[in-house]
């Protein structure tokens, strides 16, 4: 068990802003401890963070956009992947 005077999580979290970055950053770093305290209900719930995060970030810098844009745009990223016709970038020398 968690030691109780620290709260949920263990990691040094740097605590960010609503609608910049760097709470996009704080969740996934709240994320990323909460699955090395093997903690799976948790770390869902810091994904839903992440999600709000990332929302809010789209308020403030694309408010035409949503979480539902991103989401179209990876499926079909998932869907390119799968059909073969999307693969790892080859590096060519000069790069």
């Amino acid at each position: 068990m968690a030691d109780e005077s620290i709260g949920y999580h263990k990691a040094k979290i740097n605590r960010g802003v609503f609608g910049e970055d760097s709470k996009i950053y704080e969740e996934i770093d709240e994320f990323a401890d909460a699955l090395d305290q093997d903690a799976k209900i948790m770390a869902l719930g810091e994904l839903s963070d992440v999600i709000g995060a990332i929302e809010g970030w789209l308020e403030n810098n694309h408010p035409s956009i949503t979480i539902d844009d991103l989401v179209a745009m990876s499926k079909i990223t998932r869907r390119a992947f799968e059909s073969g016709k999307r693969g790892p970038k080859e590096v060519t020398s000069g790069e």
